[in-house]
């Protein structure tokens, strides 16, 4: 069963994209279907953690507004950081899925039971499940959706929408 998953941040929870304005402040955008589906997640027991590569401080907001606790930013190795959440956790690989869109992404989607990546990740890019949806436009719903469905869980989660 899993019971935490683990999240990239440009080009998953967002599109990629980087904007700055013209103070030099960072801009990102984030799919508010997505933060519900995490915040649903949650809502069932279950734990979330971001861990990224880069820096920023709109993914500390982000974060926090969705109630996440693991979040972990400019991470040179996502498998030695997922490790040591599962161990803190009294979790497993086996417990973890993962979502992931290019190739420092590729150690922990290697080592999770259920790996995605968004319809625009890079295609060398080896995972169970490519979704449907691109990075930053509902790639993280679909991928909790088919999760909760695979695992019965439907009918609980629906209970949070209805």
């Amino acid at each position: 069963m899993i019971e935490i998953i683990f999240l990239d941040v440009d080009g998953c929870l967002t599109d990629g994209k980087i904007i700055y304005n013209a103070n030099g402040e960072e801009l990102k955008f984030f799919d508010v279907k997505d933060g519900y589906a995490i915040e649903s997640w949650l809502k069932l027991g279950k734990k979330v953690a971001i861990i990224t590569g880069r820096k920023s401080a709109i993914v500390e907001r982000r974060a926090e507004d969705l109630k996440i606790n693991h979040v972990y930013q400019g991470v040179g190795d996502k498998f030695e950081v997922a490790s040591e959440i599962l161990k803190f956790e009294g979790l497993s690989f086996k417990n973890a899925a993962a979502i992931g869109d290019d190739y420092n992404d590729y150690k922990i989607l290697d080592a999770v039971a259920w790996s995605f990546k968004p319809k625009d990740a890079i295609k060398e890019l080896d995972v169970k499940t490519k979704l449907k949806h691109k990075g930053g436009n509902g790639a993280v719903r679909e991928m909790i959706e088919m999760i909760i469905k695979s695992e019965n869980l439907y009918d609980e989660w629906s209970k949070r929408w209805l």
